[in-house]
Parts: structure tokens; sequence; C-alpha cells
């Protein structure tokens, strides 16, 4: 048997080192450089794209709010045109109860429904804490969407009888100055009796004057929150 191999072996002729066929190589061609700004823009074209749909909802609400809302429904509260954002930390310095600094900046992702007073709260203050409180009650399932604040502007100290009725609430102290700066309210008007409403975004964006019945900023409430359905949830 090992010789029949070898015989094979040895029959199979040698392949000549000059007759081997040499290597073949591949060249591919390298892209065109006027192909890197075509895709380039349409990496923008379609970020751009992305952005103005998750805005949409957004623009959606406040334009059928804000321009094709029948007169017969026209708004009590006073739209603020433009609206203002929160201010930063050094414009509006607030602090809690307890001397804490507190950022405007996390006022933002609820409604606010905001009221300012002074700290002793007189017959007034107090009426319209609880208007604050029952008109959040009011809004049913929509009140989680909802935050009552109340503004103290003066360092006078909160009577403590006042405390349970504040209970939910985020009660801050605030230089009158400043405060005044960002609500702007009407030339000579107090800040206190009205209310003002802040957005989500941390956008001023309404105040309600004072005095005030119920029913009309029900009304107001309850037409923004349906109209941001789309794109708020209760929570920060």
């Amino acid at each position: 048997m090992s010789g029949s191999s070898s015989s094979a072996r040895d029959s199979v002729p040698a392949v000549p080192h000059d007759s081997a066929e040499p290597i073949g190589l591949t060249v591919h061609s390298l892209p065109s450089p006027g192909l890197a700004p075509a895709k380039a823009r349409s990496g923008r074209l379609k970020m751009l794209l992305v952005l103005a749909v998750c805005a949409a909802p957004v623009v959606a609400s406040y334009f059928t709010y804000y321009v094709i809302r029948p007169q017969s429904r026209s708004s009590h509260g006073a739209l603020i045109e433009p609206q203002r954002p929160l201010p930063s930390a050094s414009a509006l310095p607030l602090t809690d109860l307890e001397g804490r600094a507190v950022d405007p900046a996390s006022l933002a992702g609820q409604w606010l429904l905001v009221a300012v007073g002074g700290g002793a709260c007189d017959a007034l203050c107090e009426k319209q804490l609880y208007l604050q409180r029952q008109l959040r009650e009011a809004l049913g399932r929509d009140k989680d969407r909802v935050d009552r604040v109340w503004l103290i502007d003066d360092a006078q100290p909160v009577r403590a009888e006042l405390r349970p009725a504040l209970a939910g609430a985020t009660v801050l102290r605030a230089d009158a100055a400043a405060l005044r700066a960002w609500l702007a309210p009407a030339s000579n008007e107090p800040m206190a009796p009205h209310f003002f409403v802040v957005d989500p975004r941390g956008h001023l964006m309404m105040r309600f004057p004072a005095p005030s019945e119920p029913k009309p900023i029900l009304r107001d409430l309850s037409r923004l929150l349906r109209a941001s359905a789309s794109w708020d949830q209760a929570g920060r």
C-alpha cells in the first residue's frame, strides 16, 4: 500500500514557480467627497423633523387655546404676552420657611396657581388661600397637575393657625421688589389679590383679576389643562 501511495505522489507533475498565476487585487473606489455634505444635510433635516414632531402637541394646544378660541369662550384671566420665564435664583431669591434657599427653576414641571401675600395674612389673604385650595380640589382628576404656591413678600412670621390650611402647598419667601419685577401686575396695583398661573415649562402666562369669582377662574384653569392634556402629565 505504501508503495502505491508513493508512486501516485511521484506521478503528479510539479508546478513550476514561473507558471504560478499572480494574486489578484481588487481596488474599491472611494466615496466621492461631495457625498459627505449631502449626508450631513440629510441628518440635520431628520433631526429637525424629529424635533418638530415632539414639539407639535405643545404648539397645537397653545394655538388652540390662544388663536382659534371662539370669542364666546374668551378667558376671564388676562393673558401675559410675552410670557415670562421663571427668573434665575439671583434675580428672584427664594427661601422656604426654614430659611433654606430654593431655586425657582425647581418649581417648573407643573402648572402653578400662585398667590402672593404677607406672612401675617389678613382676612383677604385668608380668603384667597381658601379659594386657591378649593379651586385645585374642584379640578377633580386633574388636580395633581396643579401645585398651589404661596409667595410671602415680607419677613413676617406665618401665623400658626394658618399652617393646617397650607398643608400640601409650596410656601416660599421672596423679595417683594424682585417678585413684582417678575409678576408685573398692573401699575399701582398690589400683587396680593391676584392669582398668577405658570405653565409646566416655567412661563408666567396668565393673571386673574382681583377680587374674582371662583367659577370663571375654574373654567379657565380647566380649559388650560384640557388643551395641554396631550403633552402634560402629573408630576415633575
